[in-house]
């Protein structure tokens, strides 16, 4: 098989969704750092000002977009051509999460979590492929996640969003594996960015009982968003298929493949407090 291609990130353009804070915003350092041209998006509109007047070089621009309207994503794959003739990359940050289980959760929370994760994702990547087609080498990289690999309890709509971005990741690199474009998921674990903390949960739950479990759920990370930004870009500069972030993401992806039926019993018993959105606060 013929080595792939590297990236010369210098002077050519990376599209980062989820710009404006956690990794996406790391990432967008290092690449700057790297000398791209960047186009960051964003629906938070001060934290992408604030971002784009932090990084040095020139030639980048800010989005301010809800990636779930078909319309507004068409429009910045407009603008985003006309302001960058050479988009080469696409990583995409952008996402949330929720908390509850089956018994909390409502259709309509599962349905959005779904549309920020999934479609999101769906929608920029499909915006930005013609662009991407038209230089000598292109990659896409999606942040997927380690509940992409495993599907704990408690957190139903947010493995099902990532294991559905797994699924689109793998199928359209099958699909481009004759193209300019390569594709590539990255999984990571722990990585310290308050996603959890800013994501939402179930309305049923009592706010005091969420707030505990997402506090479980961060003590558990341990990997710094910069450290995880370079793996990020690594991997986009080298068109990486697939790459794990963090020790428990190596150890979840050799459990899966090893016991794939029985994979939660050894992760119950660490994830039990972060899992619980039910024992009431005494």
């Amino acid at each position: 098989m013929a080595r792939m291609q590297r990236l010369e990130v210098h002077g050519r353009t990376t599209v980062i969704t989820g710009a404006a804070s956690g990794m996406g915003a790391e990432v967008a350092r290092e690449l700057g750092r790297r000398g791209a041209r960047l186009a960051l998006v964003d629906r938070d509109a001060d934290g992408l000002s604030a971002l784009g007047a932090e990084l040095t070089g020139t030639g980048h621009t800010t989005h301010v977009i809800d990636l779930t309207d078909d319309g507004a994503v068409s429009a910045l794959a407009t603008a985003i051509e006309a302001s960058h003739p050479h988009v080469q990359a696409l990583i995409t940050c952008a996402g949330s999460s929720m908390l509850g289980d089956i018994s909390q959760l409502t259709m309509a929370e599962m349905r959005w979590l779904m549309d920020v994760n999934l479609w999101g994702t769906v929608n920029i990547t499909q915006a930005l492929l013609p662009a991407m087609r038209r230089e000598p080498a292109a990659h896409i990289t999606h942040l997927v996640s380690i509940y992409g690999l495993a599907a704990p309890a408690g957190r139903i709509p947010y493995a099902m969003s990532k294991f559905a971005v797994r699924g689109f990741t793998e199928s359209l690199r099958h699909e481009l594996e004759r193209s300019t474009v390569s594709v590539g998921a990255i999984y990571p674990a722990g990585v310290k960015t308050g996603i959890i903390g800013r994501g939402r949960y179930a309305a049923a739950i009592d706010p005091a009982v969420a707030d505990r479990a997402a506090a479980a759920q961060a003590a558990m990370y341990h990997t710094e968003p910069a450290d995880a930004a370079v793996r990020i870009v690594e991997a986009t500069v080298r068109r990486k298929p697939r790459v794990m972030i963090g020790r428990e993401a190596r150890l979840v992806d050799v459990l899966t493949r090893v016991t794939p039926t029985r994979y939660w019993a050894p992760m119950r018993r660490p994830l039990r407090e972060a899992i619980d959105t039910t024992t009431p606060i005494r």
